[in-house]
């Protein structure tokens, strides 16, 4: 092998003592927790969203956001669980493009993996701290998640990951919800047999060492889309694939039957500003039908300050430089018509 070193990095025991939660972060965590897995066990009727920008680009706009936020958090927490988009490491097709904050965390200097695991706990540790929410982000390399295992409240397994077994082995490890998107090809088993995995316990070799796991029975499903043959993007939120999808969750009879629709990526066909749209359709079958009802748990909404997208070197404060969003304004709307719209499933 021909690898050139770079630097030795730190210990997620190392980043953690440097980098130590306080005891009311623990006690945030522990409560939204609880209060997210009640909604995946079907105890509690309000729904998960998972909403934020498509990738942690810069700390200031990032942090805003979550402020604003936090502020609307306060007329929908009776009917909607806000899990802020916080990632931090973003999967690339072709391997070109920025990959996040936690491989380049000033996006005008060279990558720096050491700084950018310092610089993402530091986040995720402001978000809980300053505005009372415990994010979500995407467990693209599994060993990562050690270092950010104590504070993240939701865990993403992206589409081009689902049928990695490191992934589904170390999500049967993990204490929190772990989502798993359908693969690109769009094949509904696949994502399901994904889930089935990260459900059951498991022996393997993980950092190094032979370790056991009791399963995540909090694993579950997210729609986000696919690709067909020609790469053209195929829906995969209508009310006829909700159905399918609730038939096929009580044949594999998993534990804790529950989807995610993403309504951006191959959903959307990559276009922003159809996410409400698509967001009100699914809460209209959730209305029509009491299967689609139960299985159904929340949305993922990629937002930030301002509508759309632009290159890596662009200079809009609070516009995404990877996937396009929906801005704060359109946000802040939606997400008040999708409180009002659960609270009328109830």
């Amino acid at each position: 092998m021909s690898f050139k070193h770079i630097q030795t990095i730190p210990t997620p025991e190392e980043i953690k003592s440097e980098i130590p939660l306080t005891k009311s972060a623990l006690e945030v965590k522990a409560k939204r927790d609880l209060e997210i897995r009640e909604v995946l066990e079907g105890k509690s009727s309000k729904k998960l969203l998972i909403i934020g920008p498509c990738s942690a680009d810069r700390e200031d706009s990032v942090m805003e956001y979550m402020t604003r936020l936090a502020g609307v958090n306060e007329k929908v927490k009776e009917q909607l669980v806000l899990i802020p988009r916080l990632y931090t490491n973003k999967p690339r097709t072709t391997g070109e493009g920025y990959k996040g904050m936690l491989h380049q965390p000033d996006i005008n200097e060279a990558p720096d993996i050491s700084k950018g695991i310092y610089t993402i706990r530091h986040l995720h540790k402001r978000l809980v701290e300053e505005t009372g929410f415990t994010g979500a982000d995407e467990m693209l390399y599994p060993e990562n998640a050690r270092y950010l295992d104590d504070i993240l409240a939701y865990h993403a397994v992206g589409a081009r990951s689902v049928e990695n077994q490191g992934h589904r082995l170390t999500a049967s490890g993990i204490n929190e919800p772990v989502g798993m998107k359908n693969p690109t090809s769009g094949y509904i088993n696949v994502m399901l047999n994904s889930i089935k995995a990260a459900q059951l316990p498991h022996d393997f070799i993980f950092s190094g060492n032979e370790v056991q796991t009791d399963g995540n029975p909090l694993a579950h499903a997210i729609l986000r889309g696919a690709m067909n043959q020609y790469g053209r993007s195929i829906p995969n939120y209508h009310y006829e694939d909700l159905m399918m999808l609730a038939r096929m969750y009580t044949e594999a009879n998993l534990k804790n039957p529950a989807v995610i629709v993403d309504c951006n990526h191959a959903n959307s066909m990559k276009m922003w500003n159809e996410q409400p749209r698509i967001a009100k359709e699914v809460m209209h079958s959730a209305k029509s039908s009491e299967s689609i009802k139960r299985l159904f748990k929340g949305f993922m909404i990629e937002s930030y300050l301002m509508d759309g997208a632009q290159p890596e070197t662009g200079t809009n404060y609070g516009q995404s430089i990877t996937d396009a969003c929906l801005g704060w304004d359109k946000t802040e709307k939606l997400i008040l018509e999708l409180a009002e719209l659960t609270a009328k499933l109830v």
